[in-house]
C-alpha cells in the first residue's frame, strides 16, 4: 500500500557557515501517519522540522503541507526546551489559550476548547497555577494543549522528553500516543533515541550524516495503543534491529 503524501519536499537547501547540511533533498511524509526522526548528532534532525515549519529559513527548495505552501498551514509546535517556550508569568490556563487569544477567539470558546481537550485526554492539572510553579512534565503538558489547542494540520515535536525523568516520559509519552489515536493528526517527532523512535512510530525517517540525505523511511505498522510489552515482541525487535543496523552502517561510511 502506497502511502498518500502529506507533507512534501522537493529541492530543500540549507547552509550554516558555508557548510551544506542539506542539499537538494526531497521528501514525502504520510498522512495520518506518527513519523519520528532519528539519525547521527549533527545531521539536522531539529533542523528540518524547524524548516519545515518555518521557524528556520532555507536557502532553496518547496515544503507544501496539505497540498498547500508551508506558510499557509495550521502547524502546531512543542520545542525541546518547553521551560523557555512558556510564558511564566501567565498562569497555565493562559498559556494554553494563548494562540487561541492571538486569533481572537472569544473568552468562552477559549474554555470550552481547553475544557474539551483536558476532558479528551483524561488530564488533570491546576491551571490556576503559575507555569514555573509545576514540574518539569507538568510544563511540557501545557505546552503540548497549547500547541493543540488550536487544532492544528500537523503536530511537530522536538525532542520532547529530554529533559523528563523516566516515569514522566513514560506519561507523556503515552499522552502523545493517545492524542494520535484520538485525532490521527500527522505528527513529527525528533528523538535521539531508537527505542523511542520505533515505538511511537508509524514510520521511522533514518537520516544519514551531513549533506543529510534518507537512508531509509522504515515502515512500522502495529496495532495501537502500544504498550511496554511490545517491545519483547519480534516485530518491533526486528525493526529496531534493522534501524540500528542501518544506522551503523551510515556511521562507517
Amino acid at each position: 500500500m502506497i502511502d498518500e503524501p502529506f507533507i512534501t519536499i522537493r529541492g530543500l537547501s540549507k547552509a550554516f557557515g558555508g557548510q551544506v547540511l542539506y542539499g537538494d533533498f526531497d521528501l514525502d511524509l504520510p498522512r495520518g501517519k506518527f513519523t519520528t526522526i532519528f539519525g547521527p548528532n549533527g545531521c539536522g534532525k531539529s533542523t528540518l522540522i524547524n524548516m519545515m515549519s518555518g521557524l528556520v529559513p532555507f536557502d532553496a527548495g518547496t515544503v507544501r503541507i496539505g497540498g498547500r505552501d508551508f506558510r499557509s498551514a495550521r502547524i502546531g509546535y512543542v520545542f525541546q526546551n518547553y521551560r523557555d517556550s512558556l510564558f511564566p508569568w501567565l498562569r497555565a490556563l493562559e498559556n494554553i489559550e494563548y494562540p487561541l487569544k492571538v486569533r481572537g477567539v472569544p473568552r468562552a470558546q477559549q474554555r470550552e476548547r481547553v475544557d474539551q481537550l483536558l476532558a479528551a485526554f483524561e488530564i488533570k492539572l491546576d491551571l490556576k497555577r503559575r507555569t514555573y510553579e509545576l514540574s518539569g512534565g507538568q510544563q511540557q503538558l501545557v505546552a503540548i494543549l497549547r500547541a493543540l489547542v488550536a487544532e492544528p494540520e500537523v503536530l511537530f515535536l522536538d525532542e520532547p522528553f529530554s529533559a523528563l525523568d523516566y516515569e514522566m516520559t513514560l506519561y507523556i509519552r503515552d499522552k502523545l500516543q493517545q492524542v494520535f489515536m484520538e485525532t490521527g493528526l500527522p505528527t513529527v517527532l525528533v528523538s535521539h533515541d531508537l527505542e523511542e523512535a520505533v515505538y511511537l512510530a508509524d514510520r521511522i525517517l533514518l537520516l544519514g550524516k551531513r549533506p543529510t540525505r534518507i537512508v531509509e523511511l522504515i515502515r512500522y505498522d502495529t496495532d495501537r495503543p502500544r504498550t511496554i510489552d511490545i517491545m519483547a515482541s519480534p516485530e518491533f525487535v526486528a525493526t529496531k534491529q534493522h534501524a540500528l543496523h542501518l544506522f551503523r552502517e551510515e556511521m562507517l561510511r
